[in-house]
């Protein structure tokens, strides 16, 4: 028996579509788990860094 992959998938109506990348070392089926910083393999090891986020700008007050 499979264990369910809950977070890997999302619907949307009658629609599945998948929520992580899968490993390109590796493969469909191997997905990337996703942190702060980076998605990684654990399997073979690949990662991959996120693009940075900008910085929020800063209200002025008044």
């Amino acid at each position: 028996m499979a264990k369910a992959r809950v977070g890997l998938y999302a619907t949307k109506g009658e629609a599945l579509t998948r929520t992580h990348k899968y490993c390109p070392k590796c493969g469909p089926g191997i997905y990337l788990a996703e942190h702060a910083n980076r998605r990684s393999c654990g399997k073979c090891g690949y990662a991959e860094a996120k693009a940075a986020a900008a910085p929020k700008a800063k209200a002025k007050g008044g």
